[in-house]
C-alpha cells in the first residue's frame, strides 16, 4: 500500500497546477458535449417526464452565456463568498494571537492520544455547519495537531476525513437529512401518493455509520497516514504565518485578560443569534412560510455570518487586552493579510466555478444518473444485492459530479420506485446512496472544497501538490468505502430500521 500510494502521489505531483488541470476539465468537458448533442444523447427525467438532452458547450447561447455571464459565474460559486467571508474575521482572531494562545491551552488540557478520535468527532458534528466546517475547523485542526506536538496535516487529514469523507454519517440529524428525504418523498410518491417520509428516516443508519466511520479513522490515521507524513517537512515560513507554536507554556495575566473578554464577546454573539432565532414576535432567522426543517433554513445559513462575528468579534475583544490591536486600523490591516493568504485559491475557485457550470449548462451531469439507475434496474438482482450497485454508481458519480441533491434528484425517481417494488424502503434505498456518494469526496480534485484544503495544506508545506492531497486522503476513502459498504449490506440482510418509523 505504501509503494502504491507513493506512486499515486508522484503521478499526482507530476501533473501541472490545479488551475491548469481544470482548464483540461474544461476543453475536455466541451468536447464530450459537442459529440453528446450531435449524437442527440438524452434522457427523460422520470420524475416531471420532461425530456434532458444534451447541450453543445459551443452553441451561440452558451458561448454568449459564458462570456457575457462569466463575473456572475466566479461570484455565485457557493465556496467563494464562504471562504471570504469566514477569513474576514478568522484573519483577525489568528493574527492578533487568540488562536494560538486558546488552541494551545485547550491542546495542553486534553490527552494527547485521544487528539485524533476527538478531532474526527468534532468534523462529525460540524456537517450541521454546512461549507463553513472547512473554512473554519480545517485550518484550526492543523494548529491545535502543531500545538500538540504532531504533524499539522494529519491534523487537516483528520478534519477533512470527518467533515467530507464521512458525510454520510451524522450522530445528529440536520438540514441535510430533510433536505434527501424530501427528495426521496417525491420519488416514493409516485409509486404511493400518499406515503409520507420523516425526516429522521435515516437517523438510527447515519448514527451507527458515524460511529463506524469513528473506529475506522482513528487506526486508519495513526497506522498509515501518520507515518506517510513523518518525511513531510513543515515549512518554517508557514508556521510564523498561522501563528502556530507562538502560545507560551504558562499564560500572562494580560493573555488570561484577553481570554476572558474573547469569553464575554463569544457570549454576546451567541446571545444575539439566540435573540434573533426565539425572541417572542422577532424571528428574522426564521423563515415563516414554510415548516419543518425548511422554517430553520436562515438560521443555518446565518451560520456563515454568526462564524465571522465570533472570530471577529472575539480577536478584536482579546487583541485589544494584550495590546496586539491598537485601533480599528489594525483590525483592517488582519483581514486584508487573510485575504492576501487566501489569493491562491481565488485564482482556483475562479475556473474551479466555471468548469462547475459548464457542467451544469451541459445537462451530462443528469442524463448520466438517469441511465446509470435505469441500467441498475436491468441488472435484476436480489433486493439487498441491488443496494451494492447502487452504492458503488453513487461513488463513481461522486468522481465527476459534486452536488450530492443534484444527483439524488435525478436517480431518486428511478431507483426508489424501483427498489420499494423489490420491498426495500425509500428511506434505505437513500441510505445507501448516501454512502457511496461520501466516499470519494476527499480524493477527487473536482470537489469544490478540494482546492480549499490543498492551499491550506500548502500554507504548511510549500510543492504540497494534488497527487500529495490525494495520497494523503486515499487511505481514508478505501476504508470508509469498505466499511460503509459492509455495513449496508448488513443492515439490510438483517432487516434493521433506518430510522424512527423507517423500515
Amino acid at each position: 500500500m505504501a509503494k502504491v500510494l507513493d506512486r499515486i502521489e508522484r503521478l499526482g505531483n507530476a501533473l501541472p497546477d490545479p488551475v491548469v488541470i481544470f482548464l483540461w476539465l474544461i476543453a475536455a468537458l466541451i468536447a464530450a458535449s459537442v459529440l453528446a448533442a450531435a449524437l442527440g444523447a438524452s434522457a427523460v427525467h422520470p420524475l416531471t417526464g420532461a425530456p434532458v438532452v444534451a447541450e453543445s458547450l459551443l452553441s451561440e447561447a452558451n458561448v454568449r452565456r459564458l462570456l457575457a455571464e462569466m463575473p456572475l459565474t466566479f461570484v455565485h460559486f457557493p465556496p467563494l463568498g464562504l471562504v471570504v467571508v469566514v477569513m474576514l474575521g478568522a484573519a483577525v482572531a489568528e493574527r492578533s494571537g487568540l488562536l494560538a494562545v486558546l488552541v494551545g491551552r485547550a491542546v495542553r488540557a486534553a490527552p494527547r492520544t485521544w487528539l485524533t478520535p476527538a478531532t474526527f468527532l468534532v468534523a462529525l458534528l460540524s456537517h450541521h455547519a454546512s461549507d463553513a466546517a472547512y473554512v473554519v475547523l480545517i485550518p484550526l485542526a492543523a494548529i491545535v495537531y502543531r500545538e500538540a506536538g504532531r504533524h499539522p496535516l494529519l491534523g487537516m487529514a483528520v478534519a477533512y476525513a470527518g467533515i467530507s469523507g464521512a458525510f454520510a454519517g451524522n450522530l445528529l440529524p440536520g438540514q441535510f437529512d430533510a433536505l434527501m428525504l424530501g427528495i426521496t418523498q417525491a420519488a416514493a410518491q409516485l409509486l404511493e401518493p400518499a406515503r409520507p417520509l420523516n425526516p429522521l428516516g435515516n437517523w438510527w443508519f447515519t448514527a451507527a455509520l458515524g460511529v463506524l466511520l469513528l473506529c475506522v479513522a482513528w487506526p486508519v490515521a495513526e497506522r498509515w497516514v501518520a507515518p506517510r507524513l513523518a518525511t513531510v517537512v513543515v515549512d518554517g515560513e508557514a508556521l510564523e504565518s498561522v501563528g502556530a507554536g507562538e502560545a507560551p507554556v504558562q499564560l500572562s495575566d494580560l493573555q488570561r485578560r484577553g481570554l476572558r473578554r474573547a469569553g464575554v464577546a463569544a457570549l454576546l454573539i451567541v446571545a444575539l443569534f439566540a435573540a434573533l432565532r426565539y425572541w417572542p414576535g422577532y424571528t428574522p432567522l426564521l423563515d415563516p412560510a414554510a415548516e419543518g426543517y425548511a422554517r430553520e433554513a436562515p438560521f443555518y445559513r446565518a451560520l456563515i455570518a454568526g462564524f465571522m462575528l465570533l472570530f471577529l468579534g472575539c480577536g478584536w475583544a482579546y487583541g485589544r487586552a494584550v495590546g496586539s490591536i491598537r485601533t480599528h486600523r489594525d483590525v483592517v490591516k488582519m483581514m486584508v493579510e487573510g485575504l492576501r493568504d487566501i489569493a491562491p485559491y481565488l485564482v482556483i475557485a475562479f475556473v474551479a466555478a466555471h468548469f462547475i457550470a459548464l457542467f451544469a449548462w451541459s445537462n451530462l451531469g443528469p442524463i448520466l444518473a438517469i441511465r446509470g439507475a435505469q441500467w441498475l434496474r436491468g441488472l435484476e438482482l436480489t433486493p439487498a444485492a441491488m443496494l451494492v450497485p447502487l452504492l458503488v454508481i453513487s461513488s463513481v458519480f461522486d468522481l465527476l459530479i459534486g452536488s450530492a441533491s443534484a444527483k439524488w434528484s435525478a436517480m431518486a425517481p428511478v431507483v426508489v420506485p424501483m427498489l420499494m417494488l423489490l420491498g426495500i424502503s425509500p428511506e434505505m434505498t437513500t441510505a445507501a446512496y448516501r454512502v457511496g456518494d461520501s466516499i470519494f469526496n476527499i480524493v477527487t480534485p473536482i470537489a469544490s472544497n478540494f482546492v480549499l484544503v490543498l492551499v491550506f495544506c500548502q500554507r504548511w508545506v510549500r510543492g504540497f501538490g494534488v497527487g500529495s492531497l490525494i495520497a494523503m486522503m486515499l487511505p481514508f476513502s478505501v476504508a470508509f468505502g469498505i466499511a460503509g459498504l459492509l455495513l449496508v449490506a448488513i443492515w439490510a440482510a438483517l432487516g434493521l430500521p433506518v430510522g424512527p418509523g423507517a423500515p
